[in-house]
């Protein structure tokens, strides 16, 4: 089966809304059973920056009252309709998209509670695009005890062999090997709030980071936050990132320099230390918006890291390659997250199903 396929990501780093209109072409099986792998290939692409309002009303979305919150959740679903529909008519994509699945923008995430939010009415998306969508990707996971996160193993599993590790450098690291995979640190959406302290969306290259000096005392500080030394499976919400990481490296009161540099280091010392983690050795693929960073780049390979950056569509794209994916499992009905990654009781389908298309 050959299906064609809108899969949209909006990541913790909040530098816009990624959206990939992707072939998915399931491949014959080599084995009797098991999981088919799926061939891939993008037919467009493109990452549609947050205004300024949206920015904001997404970055303050957890201090909302529960009407206001859920508004919020109606209106960016709205939104995200709309961006799809000005997608859609710029490339001539009309009659042409079969689904869309929609990853949303995390808010809440709350494993141990059993509860994750992700903004973005799939039900206002379906009804916008008049094309059927699947949203809430992560709920059943987390139903069932797991996680949540990482999801896209079953997108790297079934699209991208050949790889050891796998390494996102998004708002948030994560990385996985195999059935295993966990959220690292915060990355991109520390890195970028400390580049806005001087003028700048993000750290291009990490031009700003190599021009600082590591700050011993920071960095050791940062190491010894309490979630490193937790045990797989683990995620994170992104309010570790913003909430606790962030105010740290503030208070120490450095030249951003020098704040960037600690930081660099930091995400280089707890990537180094999963790598060794799950085995040591192996090719890296490393995709998300700090592969671009090409200091960060050289400071993993440095920890001699195998870092290999694919094509810039699969860097820029990975995340909602693998969204467009997980919805095509979904609306087979076949299994899209996995227990062994999670740590849920057992595997799951997950994702709610909006017709948008008239009977």
């Amino acid at each position: 089966m050959v299906y064609k396929i809108i899969g949209l990501m909006s990541g913790s780093s909040l530098d816009g809304l990624d959206i990939a209109y992707v072939e998915l072409q399931e491949q014959p099986s080599t084995q009797r059973q098991g999981p088919r792998a799926w061939g891939y290939t993008f037919l467009q692409t493109a990452t549609d920056p947050y205004p300024e309002e949206w920015r904001r009303r997404l970055t303050r979305a957890t201090g909302l009252s529960a009407l206001e919150y859920q508004l919020l959740h109606v209106e960016y679903g709205r939104y995200l309709g709309e961006r799809v529909l000005a997608f859609i008519e710029a490339h001539g994509l009309h009659y042409q998209v079969q689904l869309i699945a929609s990853h949303g923008h995390t808010t809440f995430h709350d494993p141990a509670r059993r509860m994750t939010a992700q903004l973005g009415d799939g039900a206002a998306i379906a009804a916008v695009t008049g094309v059927n969508v699947v949203s809430d990707l992560r709920a059943m996971d987390v139903a069932l005890g797991g996680q949540g996160a990482p999801i896209v193993p079953i997108g790297e599993r079934l699209l991208l062999p050949g790889n050891e590790y796998f390494l996102n450098l998004g708002g948030i690291a994560n990385i996985s090997r195999g059935a295993i995979a966990y959220d690292v640190c915060p990355a991109n959406r520390v890195l970028n709030a400390l580049a806005e302290l001087e003028g700048k969306a993000y750290d291009a290259g990490g031009e700003l980071a190599a021009a600082g000096r590591v700050d011993e005392r920071l960095l050791e500080r940062l190491n010894a936050l309490d979630y490193y030394g937790l045990p797989y499976p683990k995620s994170l919400a992104n309010e570790f990132g913003t909430e606790t990481v962030l105010p740290m490296v503030l208070q120490a009161e450095l030249p951003t320099a020098d704040a960037l540099r600690t930081y660099v280091e930091h995400i280089m010392v707890q990537v180094g230390r999963a790598v060794e983690q799950l085995g040591g050795g192996g090719k890296t693929l490393v995709t998300g918006g700090g592969a671009h960073n090409a200091f960060l780049v050289e400071r993993l390979r440095a920890f001699g890291i195998d870092v290999v950056v694919p094509e810039a569509q699969l860097v820029d794209y990975k995340e909602a390659l693998v969204m467009a994916l997980m919805g095509v499992l979904r609306w087979r009905e076949e299994n899209n997250v996995l227990a062994s990654v999670t740590g849920a009781s057992r595997d799951s389908i997950g994702g709610a199903v909006w017709i948008g298309q008239e009977a």
